[in-house]
């Protein structure tokens, strides 16, 4: 393995970025195919593809993925974490906007920024670097207020729960891959262990929820399915793995509040919705925050 670094390269920008960058292309992908794949079941789908090209991409390329090393407990933890995420953010779909749940599920930062230091004092955050955190946050609240301002007083504390707990999983994971053994496994194993355990959750949960599987998909969601597995589920995890291995967890969380920034601006795009002064005064508060917490220390 490679030496951890304490800041950010051209490397992991870059990578960061692509990233962001398609999970919010995803997002209004699987919005896109909804009306042919049920949610849960398009997660199901998409992690079970994963699991099996991660399989063949690890045996091509001679990496170990059943050799005992101490990872199996804190493996399993961050695969039912991983999964839950997942559960509580689809469920949660049901009962409020997709505004809502996704400004609840961008907390998520804020657990690795407040746990992580507790466990890795190398990457306690400075006054500035909460500061951007902050700014960062504040970023997606302003870019989601039009549509917040448009919720009904019907909108279930349900969902907003559901889309906190999720936001929480999904934070818990990654506090728990960089404070663990699964900090010194290959990205392979690591990403194994996630996409495998909600391969064999999902689909019976799918079942639970009453969604029909249907396999008989049209050209439209049979790319978008190939898209959400082989860039999404796969490619991207990948990178995402690669990078908790090597650069600070706290440094690296705060980009994603561009996901949800990016989802919009392809919203624009691909669902005619319109560029907002609000989205570009968020895009400047997000590069603000993305700043202030990649901060060099004087």
């Amino acid at each position: 393995m490679s030496a951890r670094k304490h800041h950010l390269d051209g490397l992991a920008v870059g990578l960061l970025l692509a990233c962001c960058l398609f999970w919010g292309f995803q997002q209004v992908l699987i919005k896109a195919t909804l009306s042919e794949v049920p949610p849960v079941f398009q997660a199901a789908l998409r992690f079970g593809g994963a699991t099996l090209l991660l399989w063949l991409w690890s045996a091509w390329r001679g990496v170990a993925l059943w050799r005992r090393d101490g990872s199996l407990l804190p493996g399993l933890l961050a695969g039912l974490l991983f999964a839950g995420e997942f559960a509580c953010l689809y469920i949660g779909l049901q009962y409020t906007s997709a505004s809502r749940l996704t400004i609840f599920l961008y907390t998520a930062p804020f657990w690795v920024a407040a746990l992580v230091p507790v466990f890795v004092r190398a990457e306690h955050l400075g006054r500035m670097q909460w500061l951007g955190l902050f700014f960062a946050f504040v970023a997606v609240l302003f870019a989601f207020r039009s549509g917040l301002a448009g919720d009904t007083p019907t909108t279930h504390l349900r969902g907003d729960l559901l889309a906190l707990a999720a936001g929480m999983l999904w934070g818990l994971t990654t506090v728990t891959i960089r404070v663990s053994a699964l900090s010194r496994i290959t990205p392979e194993k690591l990403l194994f262990y996630q996409v495998a355990v909600s391969a064999l959750l999902l689909p019976p949960l799918s079942l639970a929820l009453g969604e029909r599987w249907s396999w008989q998909f049209s050209p439209f969601a049979a790319t978008s399915l190939l898209l959400q597995t082989a860039v999404g589920a796969f490619a991207s995890y990948l990178a995402w793995m690669w990078m908790l291995g090597r650069y600070p967890a706290t440094r690296i969380s705060v980009f994603v509040f561009l996901t949800p920034l990016f989802a919009l601006l392809f919203g624009s795009l691909w669902l005619h919705e319109a560029v907002t002064p609000s989205l570009i005064g968020a895009l400047a508060l997000v590069a603000a925050g993305i700043v202030l917490v990649n901060r060099k220390p004087r």
